[in-house]
């Protein structure tokens, strides 16, 4: 299927027609939200500290099916998931994150992001009158991957009650409004990289985006400037790699423990220069103060610093070669940046490294990383197109050598071959 077409009409057809027949409502009404999961191929871990970043989303992601209620009422189904999300847009939504440890499990189920984005939206004064009936589905096997299926869905749901209520928002109030699910509903310490991938990428760019100023700009590889669908899809492939370890973002400390262990490396570079009354996150500090006082973090925070400093480095790099058509240099970059996130942000952990160090050895691989929060998951691939196939037959062969109980586990495809792929909206 050509990635311009995700979904295709008969994917489309059958949403309508599904959820139609489930609500008694005609399938012409249906409308559906098509949010796609991101990868960062650059800028890994540093969007919480106000670094620049680069992402793109993948054909592969959210599909929400829904008609407006006539009334206040929200009713969703899951396709992959028991249960169903019954509430009121009447009703005023409380951070779940406060709830006491015995409940976390259930109150970071599936349902929560239909309630934080009405979360979000009221708390911005927006006032919903009509709720949504419909089905949501994701790709099979897709979450909990590190693609960000969590801001997929979140995105799904506020374009769907603002579809609802015929209220007319922004991208950048709807990375705004994301933002607020994922880290005060839920309780997240993340930045805004996801949300902001799956809401301003075009296909076959690269959006680059400095997350202290919030400025994005597209950055288009030459091939784009004339005919993109053509170039673009004998150009390369991405791959999706999957561990086998799957561990909801809600539940690890992990991602949290190294936001602060980066704003205290904040803390210290800036007292030493005299501005520790600024914002302590890294982008407050400038690359020559770091380089002058770097010798002054203790080991951990000095690793997270020099994480971030390099990343940022390799994110310039990285719209050099991609607006030039270097893959290779491309390649090289997203490797490197696997690299630090193992030895300098010390995420990860045995199987997806392990992965990692597979997808290098693959036939036609430019470059390889982990993908998400680099806790569970999976890796991603830029490859030569001719030779993904090639590329895939290898890791399947390759990694159950090293993993082989969490490869055996698993009830879907082990790699995904994807294209490009465009941005969140509702038909």
């Amino acid at each position: 299927m050509d990635s311009m077409h995700w979904p295709s009409e008969s994917e489309l057809d059958a949403i309508r027609e599904r959820v139609a027949e489930i609500f008694g409502r005609e399938a012409q009404e249906v409308r559906v939200v098509i949010s796609p999961y991101r990868i960062c191929p650059l800028g890994a871990h540093i969007d919480h500290q106000g670094g620049t970043v680069l992402a793109m989303t993948v054909n592969k992601g959210i599909l929400l099916g829904f008609v407006p209620s006539h009334d206040s009422q929200v009713l969703i189904t899951s396709g992959q998931f028991k249960g169903e999300v019954n509430f009121s847009v009447d009703e005023v939504q409380l951070p779940r994150y406060k709830k006491s440890s015995s409940n976390l499990h259930e109150e970071c189920s599936w349902g929560n992001y239909a309630r934080g984005a009405l979360y979000a939206l009221q708390k911005r004064n927006n006032h919903l009158k009509q709720g949504i009936t419909g089905i949501i589905y994701g790709t099979d096997g897709l979450d909990s991957s590190g693609l960000s299926s969590s801001a997929a869905v979140g995105i799904a749901y506020l374009l769907a009650f603002e579809s609802a209520n015929n209220l007319t928002v922004t991208p950048s109030e709807n990375i705004e409004y994301d933002r607020l699910i994922e880290n005060e509903y839920l309780g997240l310490r993340n930045g805004i990289l996801d949300q902001s991938a799956i809401l301003l990428s075009a296909y076959g760019c690269l959006t680059y985006m400095d997350c202290k100023t919030k400025a994005h700009k597209l950055i288009h590889p030459p091939e784009l400037k004339e005919d993109p669908v053509k170039e673009m899809k004998n150009k390369f492939k991405i791959l999706l790699a999957f561990s086998g370890l799957k561990q909801a973002l809600t539940t690890n400390s992990g991602y949290n423990n190294r936001v602060e262990e980066c704003q205290e490396a904040a803390r210290v570079l800036l007292k030493a220069t005299g501005n520790d009354g600024a914002e302590p996150i890294l982008s407050s500090v400038k690359l020559e103060d770091y380089e002058k006082h770097k010798h002054e973090l203790e080991v951990t925070h000095a690793k997270r610093a020099e994480h971030y400093f390099s990343e940022n480095e390799r994110v310039l790099k990285g719209v050099e070669a991609w607006a030039s058509g270097n893959m290779e240099d491309f390649g090289k970059l997203i490797s490197a940046s696997g690299l630090s996130s193992i030895k300098n942000y010390e995420c990860g952990c045995e199987p997806l490294i392990h992965l990692y160090e597979v997808l290098l050895k693959a036939p036609g691989v430019y470059g390889a990383r982990f993908s998400g929060a680099g806790f569970r998951g999976c890796c991603i691939a830029f490859v030569d197109a001719d030779k993904a196939l090639e590329a895939e037959s290898y890791i399947k062969n390759e990694y159950p050598k090293f993993q082989p109980e969490l490869a055996s586990q698993m009830n879907t495809e082990t790699v995904l071959i994807c294209d490009a792929g465009d941005c969140a909206r509702v038909i």
